[in-house]
């Protein structure tokens, strides 16, 4: 079971003891990519869909997000560009839609009106800038590790206004992807910090906290939703890596267990 990262005073203060750095996830842990990605996927697609009202775009979001293929990991695998993942998992909603015009000319010009249009909704979360300043005051370095390409994601914190983040590992600084050990430690290394004196944070329970946890770091699931906690047998994950891993629902309580911020309440 993963611990709640206000469970007593003790042991936040231990806890920021030992912690010299953070390295943050980007996408939904950062930057609020869900709503920059739906205000895009409207945009492009509502020439094609006149009739959608609210309800059907929100349905349209879930679905492309779902990737009930999985193109997004195989282009992280090296299966597809980052291009053709995107216009792939599009052509899927539009067949589930049973939308019969999503030829290779309509969906490169979805891609393009697509590409166009997120950058002008790419907004960092509310408890993002806080707990940088926070971090900042404290004299307490930060970076960002992400599965996604650095270049693309050097442009995204940019347009979030968060160019303060100058430590950034994308998959292909070091040829892998989280959860592999590498790229978390890549991101201790440029900090200048101990895997060890490292809190890692992100949205994703297996990839970001078990995964950081596995490379050595303090890892903190950021569960924004208030998700269950995945149970050891149904992930195939040892209890006592589950237990290493904290939760939060927000950055303020981040800052809460880092003694950046008075402690927040979790109930």
């Amino acid at each position: 079971m993963t611990h709640s990262a206000l469970q007593n005073t003790l042991d936040s203060v231990a806890f920021a003891a030992r912690v010299k750095g953070v390295l943050f996830d980007i996408d939904e842990t950062l930057v609020d990519l869900v709503a920059a990605m739906s205000e895009a996927m409207i945009a492009a697609s509502e020439h094609l869909l006149p009739h959608f009202g609210p309800e059907e775009w929100s349905r349209f979001a879930a679905s492309y997000m779902a990737d009930a293929h999985n193109y997004y990991d195989r282009y992280v695998a090296g299966e597809f560009t980052f291009a053709e993942q995107r216009g792939l998992r599009a052509q899927a909603v539009f067949e589930e839609l049973g939308f019969t015009g999503f030829d290779a000319a309509v969906q490169a010009q979805w891609i393009a009106d697509f590409e166009e249009a997120q950058p002008r909704s790419i907004r960092a979360f509310a408890d993002v800038v806080p707990l940088l300043d926070a971090l900042d005051a404290a004299g307490i370095p930060y970076g960002a590790v992400s599965n996604n390409v650095h270049d693309y994601q050097r442009a995204k914190l940019d347009q979030a206004g968060l160019a303060r983040i100058g430590v950034l590992v994308g998959i292909d600084t070091v040829s892998v992807a989280k959860p592999d050990p590498a790229i978390f430690r890549e991101g201790c290394r440029l900090l200048g910090t101990a895997p060890e004196q490292t809190l890692y944070v992100g949205d994703n329970f297996m990839v970001d906290g078990v995964g950081s946890v596995s490379a050595g770091l303090h890892g903190m699931w950021l569960n924004r939703e208030g998700a269950p906690v995945p149970g050891p047998a149904s992930i195939g994950v040892d209890p006592a890596v589950l237990a290493l891993v904290h939760s939060v629902e927000t950055l303020t309580q981040v800052g809460s267990l880092l003694g950046l911020f008075e402690p927040v309440s979790t109930l």
